[in-house]
C-alpha cells in the first residue's frame, strides 16, 4: 500500500498565539490564521488528491475551507483531548506535567485522553485510507505523533505543511518524511 499524506497544521488562533493548550476546545482561526490558510491555496491547487480530510474542530476545518474547499470532516483527526489542562499556558503547568508532555509517550491529560488513545484513533483513520495522496488538515499533536519516529525534531508551525509517506510493514504503519517538503 502506498499512501502519501500532506499534513497541514491548522492556522493560528488566539489561543495558539497565547501559548494555550487547546485540545478539543473549539477555537476559531484568528486573522493571521485565515491569512495562513489562504496562502496555502495556490500551492495546493496544483496538486490532485485522492482525498481531502479535516479534523472536525473549527480551526482545522476553517483552514481547509479557505485553502481548498470542503473537506471530509473526520473526528479521529482531532487534537489530543487535554481535559482539565485545556486553556492553560505552558508556564501554568506543574513541572511534572510539563515533563510528561515533553516525553509525550505515556502522557495522559487529567480528565482527557492519553497519547495511546490518540495513536489508536489516528492509526484507525490511516488504515482506512486507500492508496494515493491525501491532504489532511489537523493539529500539532497529531503531526507530532506521526513524526515521532521519522523526524522527532521537525516542528510544524500553525499554517505549515509536511509531506509523509506511509508503509505497512507487517501490520505496523511506518512513517517517513518525503525528501522535498512542499
Amino acid at each position: 500500500m502506498r499512501v502519501t499524506l500532506w499534513l497541514v497544521r491548522h492556522g493560528a488562533t488566539d489561543w495558539s498565539d497565547a501559548g494555550r493548550l487547546t485540545g478539543w476546545t473549539d477555537v476559531p482561526l484568528n486573522d493571521r490564521g485565515r491569512l495562513q490558510a489562504r496562502r496555502l491555496r495556490e500551492r495546493l491547487a496544483r496538486e490532485t488528491f485522492a482525498g481531502v480530510w479535516s479534523s472536525d474542530l473549527v480551526r482545522a476545518s476553517e483552514t481547509a475551507l479557505l485553502a481548498t474547499g470542503a473537506p471530509v470532516l473526520e473526528p479521529s483527526l482531532r487534537e489530543l483531548d487535554f481535559g482539565r489542562l485545556a486553556g492553560k499556558r505552558w508556564d501554568e503547568l506543574p513541572a511534572e506535567l510539563q515533563n510528561a508532555l515533553l516525553a509525550f509517550e505515556g502522557f495522559r491529560a487529567p480528565g482527557g485522553e492519553s497519547v495511546a488513545d490518540l495513536r489508536d484513533r489516528v492509526q484507525g483513520f490511516l488504515r482506512r485510507l486507500r492508496p494515493g495522496t491525501h491532504l489532511v488538515f489537523t493539529h500539532g499533536g497529531v503531526i507530532r505523533l506521526l513524526l515521532r519516529d521519522a523526524a522527532p525534531d521537525l516542528r510544524i508551525a500553525p499554517g505549515e505543511l509536511v509531506r509523509l509517506r506511509l508503509q505497512d510493514r507487517g501490520g505496523v504503519l511506518v512513517v517517513a518524511v518525503e525528501e522535498d517538503r512542499p
